[in-house]
């Protein structure tokens, strides 16, 4: 097999698999994805209060905001 036999069949491998998520959505049900449970993140207040609770009793997390130490009480 020479290098561009190789070459064909990984782009058209690759292209497989980027087609799987691709799917049509009809009109009458773009409500169900607008639902709240749909969201990335659908409870927000609750993962903000874990996120602060996580960074004051680890104090070593990064990527989010400052850190501490305690019982964060703040």
């Amino acid at each position: 097999m020479n290098q561009l036999e190789k070459l064909v069949k990984l782009l058209l491998i690759c292209g497989i698999c980027g087609l799987q998520g691709c799917a049509e959505v009809l009109p009458w049900e773009r409500g169900n994805l607008a639902k709240r449970d749909m969201a990335l993140n659908p409870k927000p207040n609750l993962t903000h209060f874990r996120d602060h609770i996580f960074t004051s009793k680890e104090a070593s997390q990064g990527g989010h905001s400052g850190s501490g130490g305690g019982c964060g009480c703040n």
